[in-house]
């Protein structure tokens, strides 16, 4: 592992544990932890959260992606973050992947592939309606959930991806019925979408060094590059950043992609003059701009809710 990634991983711990210090699970979310989705079975591992209230009814889903800059994170750094959506009429699918430096790409897509097909086959017990399925990634895990959405929407992405990785799964389909996982609309909160622009180069070339298997090569980086493979068949859009986010020069960058490719979406920006709004500040639920963002990001799924299924 690079000095920087290991950098990373202490310092985002640090901080999270403040973020998250005496936190606890809502009277009103009932949580199902620890579920295994893939063969790794210290980390393919998932939970489902879904609001106290709904009963067994079946409700539209929203599968997180987090982030850490691909060497950091787990579902449980997220699980507040999460359980506010659960809050607002969701069941929320949160999940762990694998991360590099241990595991290369695109092993975060294969297992984003995993979490597809173990919705495919268990929606029913957790009551999880698959004509509507959202998904949300902030930081590296939007970046991640543009790639896969190109994965499911662009057929010359997958191929490159399957040509590329000839013993990666990417496979999305459930095995007995054939369905595969749509998704109707996405939120790239802070994410990162042009991985040739960075301000630090050195800390770019030593992430990539431990997130693709050749180091970053030119190839490598095209093909983790997401504003390359957005096209008029990708879901709408919720992209946001913020003021204090050192990421807020990414969100244009995809706006631009998103105008020139016919794809609906609501770019929000978010700054406060009582709060101080920093990267992914959404995942801090004790600000109230948080709560303010979640509740806009969740009101754009509604938008896009299949009310016939």
């Amino acid at each position: 592992m690079s000095e920087y990634s290991n950098r990373i991983r202490k310092e985002f711990a640090a901080g999270d544990m403040v973020r998250d210090a005496g936190l606890k699970t809502p009277d009103d979310v009932i949580r199902y932890d620890n579920i295994s989705y893939g063969n790794d079975a210290s980390l393919n591992l998932l939970d489902v959260y879904r609001p106290r209230n709904a009963g067994k009814d079946k409700l539209p889903v929203i599968m997180i992606v987090h982030g850490g800059a691909w060497v950091y994170g787990d579902k449980n750094v997220y699980q507040f973050y999460a359980m506010s959506l659960a809050q607002r009429g969701f069941a929320v699918v949160n999940f762990s992947y694998r991360l590099a430096p241990e595991v290369k790409f695109p092993a975060p897509i294969e297992d984003i592939c995993s979490v597809c097909r173990w919705m495919n086959r268990e929606h029913e017990k957790y009551g999880l309606d698959l004509n509507n399925v959202f998904a949300a990634g902030d930081s590296a895990g939007g970046h991640l959930l543009a790639l896969f959405t190109s994965l499911l929407t662009n057929k010359d992405y997958r191929e490159l991806l399957q040509s590329t990785y000839s013993c990666s799964c990417f496979r999305i389909a459930d095995e007995e019925t054939g369905n595969e996982i749509r998704l109707r609309a996405i939120a790239l909160n802070c994410g990162k979408y042009d991985l040739t622009q960075t301000d630090n180069e050195l800390e770019m070339k030593e992430l990539f060094m431990d997130f693709m298997p050749e180091g970053g090569t030119d190839k490598e980086i095209t093909i983790v590059s997401p504003l390359r493979f957005v096209t008029g068949n990708y879901p709408p859009v919720f992209l946001m950043t913020c003021v204090g986010d050192y990421l807020k020069d990414q969100a244009p960058l995809m706006a631009r992609v998103l105008v020139m490719k016919n794809v609906p979406f609501e770019f929000r920006f978010y700054s406060s003059a009582d709060e101080e709004l920093q990267h992914v500040f959404h995942c801090n639920m004790r600000l109230s701009n948080a709560a303010k963002c979640n509740d806009d990001e969740c009101s754009f799924f509604m938008e896009y809710i299949d009310r016939k299924g």
